[in-house]
């Protein structure tokens, strides 16, 4: 079963991955900061009650576990494939997940709200994240009840989540408006349309591999369409910026830049050891010149998916143990020279 990051997208060159979130809280608790721990303990054997009810009819497979029973390595990992915010990797208080078997699906139990429902899918393709996350929304809502004012709509222990409870956002890769020294700019104005950017895995977090997440602020007086016409309408125009500045980089220096993308792929494929900092340098390096047909593979390649393979935790899950930085870098080139396919 692919997952979504294993996926050939639409408008993968600039878009790699759509994501909605929803934040639900049950009516029976106090909210998550408040929570004493034999309560967040019952919260969260409640609403892992409903795995087996999702299986059945989300036709998906899924899993569950206390957040405390996976080890640092595990947690790390799955940050940095964006089933865990950093939050619920880090909390002391019982915490819990439900994942599906494709990793579409994850539902965090007791992060800053009782149940954060989100669903991720490749590339620009918002609607069909928000048609998984309201489905498994309405199975969750028949077996647990969630806090909900008619004027207010959905009750979060942040006021900036009310109403809707949504968010949304796109994972979008910007090397030439990264380049040209074009993200600040590009923060003040998408701000004034109740839009955010944020690094790699959300607030709080910074850009790796030109790598940043665009999504709403505003989830109250906007029904989940109007939140996601306009992230689509906004993330549309920075794909257009940044589709031009690049033919506007490759137009003056074209031979300077494929030379650049080659040296990438020759220290990736014959480096010896290499951190993950610059293997995100080179990796993006390399899908610049991919997307922008500079140079070919022998075989279908997902850049992506290598990025998230590079990163500390990921790479010591594959190996199946905890090891020191000298020992990372050198089984990282390892795996980078072994996955990296031939050129054309």
């Amino acid at each position: 079963m692919l997952k979504w990051y294993e996926e050939t997208v639409p408008d993968g060159d600039v878009v790699i991955s759509s994501r909605v979130r929803l934040a639900r809280n049950l009516e029976n608790y106090k909210f998550s900061p408040l929570l004493e721990e034999q309560d967040a303990k019952k919260l969260v054997e409640e609403v892992k009650s409903i795995t087996p009810i999702l299986s059945e009819q989300d036709n998906r497979k899924y899993y569950a576990c206390n957040i405390q029973s996976l080890s640092d390595i595990d947690k790390t990992a799955m940050v940095e494939r964006h089933i865990l915010s950093p939050l619920l990797a880090e909390k002391e208080q019982t915490t819990g997940l439900i994942l599906s078997e494709d990793e579409t699906v994850s539902i965090m139990i007791n992060e800053e709200d009782h149940i954060r429902i989100q669903a991720i899918v490749g590339g620009m393709n918002l609607e069909k994240a928000y048609e998984i996350a309201n489905r498994i929304d309405d199975i969750a809502y028949e077996k647990l009840k969630f806090a909900y004012d008619e004027k207010y709509g959905y009750m979060t222990s942040c006021p900036t989540n009310t109403g809707t409870g949504m968010r949304a956002s796109c994972m979008v890769f910007l090397p030439a408006l990264s380049a040209a020294r074009m993200i600040q700019k590009l923060f003040e104005e998408v701000g004034r349309y109740d839009v955010t950017i944020r690094g790699i895995y959300g607030e709080g977090t910074r850009s790796l591999g030109n790598i940043y997440q665009i999504s709403n602020q505003k989830t109250l007086g906007n029904s989940e369409q109007e939140i996601i016409e306009n992230l689509k309408r906004i993330v549309y125009q920075v794909m257009q910026q940044e589709r031009k500045r690049r033919e506007y980089m490759l137009s003056l220096n074209s031979d300077e830049i494929e030379d650049q993308v080659y040296r990438a792929y020759g220290i990736l494929k014959y480096a010896k050891q290499i951190t993950s900092e610059d293997a995100m340098m080179y990796l993006s390096q390399l899908k610049f010149g991919a997307d922008c047909g500079l140079i070919k593979f022998n075989r279908e390649f997902n850049i992506h998916k290598m990025m998230m393979g590079v990163q500390p935790g990921s790479l010591q899950w594959t190996l199946g143990k905890s090891v020191g930085s000298a020992i990372r870098d050198k089984a990282r080139a390892e795996y980078i020279s072994k996955e990296l396919p031939d050129l054309i």
